[in-house]
């Protein structure tokens, strides 16, 4: 049994090995979880104690296999809640992240795999991110964001980056949701900006850090 923080810091990691191919450093822990670099330092000392990190100032913090095997069934709970909530709850994709915070740290031993089972077996949670299977392993990631495309080429949304309340809400303003058509008209050069047309609609124009945050396929 490990506490709710020990947990927090368990997935944090895992999300920070899977988003890109580089050093996991404690700063970057840190802004990832809003914490101060002081208290990380020390979770990063307890973590290694329990054998569930390994850290070296040369290749940052690395889950242990028992890291690793814990840090994904948080993951897999967390992601399933999330289905739970939009499909049978009614809840908006912007309301249900904080909310599957509190109910992944339920810690039954069959509660996730009634769940999975319940809602018929997800690939991949209401964000677009990969729900692990009960055997650990993992549906492959989205990893092409719309600012990776071409003028002219034709996608759909599969995932997203960023699943702050701000930035779904903003989606949901534009009528953007998992699924939804784009085509990408026009590449701006002079900020990177993109001109985009959603579901065959009049273009309108968004930034670069949007398109980044905007996965496809």
């Amino acid at each position: 049994m490990y506490t709710l923080s020990e947990e927090n810091y368990l997935k944090s990691i895992y999300r920070l090995g899977q988003q890109a191919n580089f050093k996991i450093t404690p700063t970057a822990i840190a802004e990832s979880l809003g914490n101060n670099p002081a208290s990380v330092v020390d979770m990063i000392r307890k973590l290694t104690e329990k054998q569930l990190i390994a850290y070296d100032k040369k290749k940052g913090v690395e889950l242990t296999p028992q890291g690793l095997k814990d840090a994904v069934l948080i993951v897999r709970r967390h992601r399933l809640w999330e289905v739970f909530l939009l499909e049978k709850l009614g809840y908006h994709w912007d309301e249900i992240h904080d909310i599957a915070e509190e109910l992944e740290h339920i810690n039954n031993a069959t509660l996730a795999d009634r769940l999975d089972k319940f809602l018929g077996f997800p690939e991949y949670d209401p964000h677009g991110d990969p729900i692990p299977k009960a055997n650990g392993k993992v549906p492959k990631p989205y990893s092409v964001t719309l600012t990776d495309l071409k003028a002219g080429d034709d996608c759909r949304v599969a995932a997203v980056r960023d699943t702050s309340s701000s930035f779904l809400q903003y989606l949901q303003k534009l009528d953007i949701g998992i699924g939804t058509r784009i085509q990408l008209v026009e590449k701006i050069s002079f900020d990177n900006s993109l001109v985009i047309s959603i579901s065959g609609r009049a273009s309108t124009t968004v930034s670069q850090k949007f398109g980044e945050n905007i996965l496809v396929d």
